[in-house]
């Protein structure tokens, strides 16, 4: 009888015990970095009505769990430390303790890094050897870095790709790492060259949060919330979601495979034709996959990628995606990326959010005669200028370090250090030069389109960058302008830079312009107005 008492008070206990616990997101881990100078959210599940403490830095604050098990506690702003730290989450119930502690915790700035593969691509697949061989020299700087990182105040919490098209997750996957040998070959590269121009600056602990995935919309990043702001992306996300889930009422999976079967059959009969013939072999065929999988359903990368990282603090966010709706909602782009800004910017609820964004680099090969809004490439990018209308936002500009036969170019050193321009300058107040010129405004006079430009620093130059080095003045022709009278035909332009801020164009056969735009292609190759801190003008029209 004792035997049996005592194995159901065993049992009893083991279930309590497993019964009993504390869950907190997958960023709060070993070696995380927490934001300074704001409000730090911690926050979590745990049994119902429990009573949960955190404990950080002489901070010790309590609440209450709900009736669900959720709790969150705001530390008071903490101040940079590279002290490495412990936090402890406690939680009471009925006379049982439950503790973690998250070890090796620093204080310093946050970032959320995010976007396509441009964003995504770690040190380990940019090392690799260039396409173009003028452009090795930025692989074996990117080698040397790699070899030779060794800053274990630098860090990066990297998202576990994940999808879900319509639960708003709470828990992801991911995982904390240092910018030293070996773990440094899993940090994003942009937002590599962006943190480091961080920490050698500001000389504090900076972490990047890299949520990105490969050859994704802007439409996955969105949440449903955002696209109720709006007729037009309302009536988007509902024509997707329809179609969405009609593909998942008609999947056959048996007839896919067929079809599959057959274009494989086809492909490899066109591949040895064309290796007979000495040509390229046809892309592959791919496997077909599951509706259930697909990536670009609109709210799908937020709700399982972003999602759970909301409240975490951070500073703000960069922002390197586009390329995938190039060809696909380039005309909506600039509305969906200020919706998605200013979505993000409500659901973190800070009171402020810096946004600095990539415009698309140089790619593709050079157009020779000047083209308009059928470039979707150059219509994107211009698109993508529509943010600077939102406060506390900015454009790094990248029509001069692309490469034309590479959509992942290497430079993401310059990437990096532009994007640092903007937040060195709004975020922390340096007295610095942020930009390129940026179109302001133009007038006709008679035959000449006299433009003025914001953001010329120390005045306009003409300019050559060569790979990674700086932008030097030289004394050449402007390139790149196109301009339009009334017959809608354009024309190569000249233009000359007349004064501190304005460029005078004109074309000796148009007597009365109407437009101007300047480095309007998908590789305006030549491009070369830049201000005299070496930073170039970003594409634009005179005429929306």
């Amino acid at each position: 009888m004792k035997k049996s008492i005592s194995i159901i008070f065993l049992l009893v206990c083991i279930q309590s015990t497993f019964a009993f616990e504390i869950t907190l997101p997958s960023i709060f881990a070993d070696h995380m970095v927490l934001q300074r100078s704001q409000k730090v959210p911690v926050w979590g599940t745990t049994e119902a009505n429990a009573m949960v403490e955190v404990l950080f830095a002489d901070q010790k604050k309590k609440v209450r769990a709900d009736a669900e098990g959720n709790w969150r506690i705001d530390l008071e702003p903490l101040e940079a430390s590279s002290e490495s730290r412990v936090l402890t989450v406690t939680s009471h119930y009925n006379n049982e303790v439950t503790t973690l502690k998250i070890l090796d915790v620093l204080v310093g700035e946050v970032w959320l890094c995010s976007g396509q593969s441009n964003m995504y691509r770690p040190f380990r697949m940019l090392i690799g050897e260039a396409v173009e061989p003028k452009y090795e020299p930025i692989a074996e700087y990117l080698r040397e870095e790699a070899a030779t990182a060794n800053d274990p105040l630098f860090r990066q919490f990297k998202v576990g790709p994940d999808f879900s098209v319509f639960e708003e997750k709470n828990q992801g996957r991911g995982n904390w790492s240092k910018a030293i040998h070996g773990e440094v070959n899993e940090f994003s590269g942009t937002a590599y060259f962006f943190g480091r121009e961080l920490r050698w600056e500001l000389q504090v602990p900076v972490a990047i949060l890299s949520c990105s995935l490969g050859a994704t919309r802007i439409e996955p990043w969105m949440p449903k919330a955002a696209y109720q702001e709006n007729d037009i992306l309302k009536t988007a996300y509902n024509e997707e979601l329809a179609t969405y889930e009609n593909q998942l009422a008609t999947w056959d999976a048996v007839k896919e495979d067929e079809n599959y079967k057959q274009h494989l059959t086809d492909w490899e009969a066109k591949a040895k034709q064309a290796e007979l013939e000495g040509k390229d072999a046809p892309s592959k065929p791919r496997k077909p996959v599951h509706p259930s999988r697909d990536k670009q359903i609109p709210g799908t990368l937020y709700n399982a990628m972003i999602h759970p990282l909301i409240p975490f603090a951070v500073k703000g966010a960069i922002w390197y995606q586009g390329e995938s709706n190039t060809e696909n909602g380039a005309e909506t782009y600039g509305l969906k990326l200020s919706t998605m800004i200013e979505s993000w910017r409500k659901v973190w609820g800070q009171k402020t959010f810096y946004f600095y964004a990539c415009q698309l680099a140089n790619y593709k090969d050079p157009n020779e005669a000047p083209v308009g809004d059928d470039d979707g490439w150059a219509l994107l990018s211009y698109k993508q200028s529509e943010i600077l209308k939102l406060p506390n936002t900015g454009l790094a500009v990248l029509n001069d370090i692309g490469e034309a036969q590479d959509i992942h170019p290497k430079n993401k050193v310059d990437t990096g250090k532009r994007l640092s321009l903007w937040a060195l300058k709004q975020a922390y107040k340096k007295d610095i030069v942020c930009s390129g010129p940026l179109y302001k405004n133009s007038t006709i006079k008679k035959d000449k389109i006299i433009i003025a430009f914001d953001n010329v620093g120390s005045g306009l130059m003409v300019g050559k960058k060569h790979v990674m080095e700086p932008t030097m003045e030289v004394n050449e022709p402007l390139r790149r302008f196109q301009i339009r009278s009334n017959n809608g035909q354009w024309r190569w332009a000249e233009a000359k830079i007349i004064n501190k801020n304005q460029v005078e164009v004109w074309h000796t056969d148009i007597k009365n312009p109407v437009e101007v735009r300047y480095a309007w292609s998908s590789n305006p190759e030549g491009a070369n107005l830049y201000n005299k801190e070496g930073l170039p003008t970003s594409l634009f029209k005179t005429e929306n």
